[in-house]
This record gives structure tokens, sequence and C-alpha cells, in this order.
């Protein structure tokens, strides 16, 4: 979904999210977590991109590759916001994701990005 909202520069209403949905077949408590997730990023995009770009020595954030600086924004919302979340979780989801749907090398990127925002501590 931030992939999604990245590409299109669109902000996210409830038409978005049906829409989403609309040809997936995922269970109601998914799609309450992936759009909290999603929801949340968003409302803290300011301060997850600025802990991201402090991590990401001798990256901009802008020339990342979208999907990775978006499994980024996500993960990051969980280590910082999310309290039940715990950060090896955060974490190892975010690796899989890009595994699946990142190049190679973007493992090892995102995870030492997102080791130091664990290391940092949580904001909420």
């Amino acid at each position: 979904m931030l992939f999604q909202l990245d590409f299109n520069a669109e902000k996210p209403g409830e038409a978005f999210f049906a829409s989403f949905w609309q040809p997936l077949d995922e269970p109601p408590q998914v799609r309450a977590f992936a759009e909290r997730i999603v929801k949340g990023a968003i409302e803290h995009m300011e301060e997850i991109d600025s802990v991201i770009r402090k991590y990401a020595e001798n990256w901009v954030l802008e020339r990342m590759a979208m999907v990775d600086r978006n499994i980024l924004r996500a993960a990051a919302y969980e280590l910082l916001y999310e309290k039940n979340t715990p950060p090896a979780v955060a974490i190892n989801e975010a690796l899989e994701i890009a595994k699946k749907f990142s190049m190679r090398e973007s493992s090892a990127f995102i995870n030492g990005i997102l080791d130091k925002i664990a290391k940092s501590g949580r904001i909420a």
C-alpha cells in the first residue's frame, strides 16, 4: 500500500483501502493490521523519513529504490510507534518482504538501517 501511495502520490481514504483489498482474500485482522501500519506510517512520515535519513549514511531517501524506501517506512513505524511489536519481529518481516519484492542486496541494506533504528528506541 505504501508503495502504491508513494508511486501515485495520493492520500489514502476509505475508497483507496476498499479498492486495494477488493481483489484480495485476506482475513479482517490482516486488513486491519496492514491499514493501521500504513495509516501510522503516513501520519508520522515526516518523523520516520527523518530517522531513516539519519541512519541511511551516504544515501538520499528520495534516491532509494521505492520498494526499499517503503519497506523501511513501514518497519520504522512499527519500531518507533508500535509498542506491542517486538523489534526483532518487525525487522524480520521487513527482511522477508525485501527478499520477496526487492533486489538481492536490499535485505542487508534494510537490516542495517532498521537495526540502528531499533537501537535508538521508540518514539511513542
